[in-house]
C-alpha cells in the first residue's frame, strides 16, 4: 500500500474519532445540565412533571441526534471518503508519479 494513501486513511480515522469523542462529551454534558434542570423544575413544582417529563424527553431525544449526526459523518469518513481509486490516483499526482 502507497504510504501516501495509508497516511491519508490514518488521518481520516483520527479525524473521524476525534470529531466522536467531541460530540459525544459535548452531548453528554448538555444532557448532564437538561435533566439537572428538568429535575429541579419537578422538585421546586411537583404538579408540573408530566409536561417536564414530555418536554425534557423531547429535548433530550433532540440533543441525543447530534451526537448521532456526529457519528454518521465519521462513518462517511471512514467508509466512504478513502475510496481506493481516487486516493491513488490523488498520491500519485503527489508523488510526481
Amino acid at each position: 500500500m502507497d504510504p501516501l494513501v495509508l497516511q491519508y486513511f490514518v488521518a481520516c480515522v483520527t479525524a473521524a474519532g476525534f470529531g466522536i469523542a467531541i460530540a459525544a462529551f459535548g452531548c453528554g454534558i448538555a444532557q448532564g445540565i437538561g435533566l439537572k434542570a428538568a429535575v429541579e423544575g419537578i422538585a421546586r413544582n411537583p404538579e408540573s412533571s408530566g409536561k417536564v417529563t414530555v418536554t425534557m424527553l423531547i429535548g433530550l431525544a433532540m440533543i441525543e441526534s447530534l451526537c448521532i449526526y456526529a457519528l454518521v459523518i465519521s462513518l462517511i469518513i471512514i467508509y466512504a471518503a478513502p475510496m481506493t481509486k481516487t486516493v491513488t490516483a490523488i498520491a500519485s499526482k503527489l508523488a510526481g508519479i
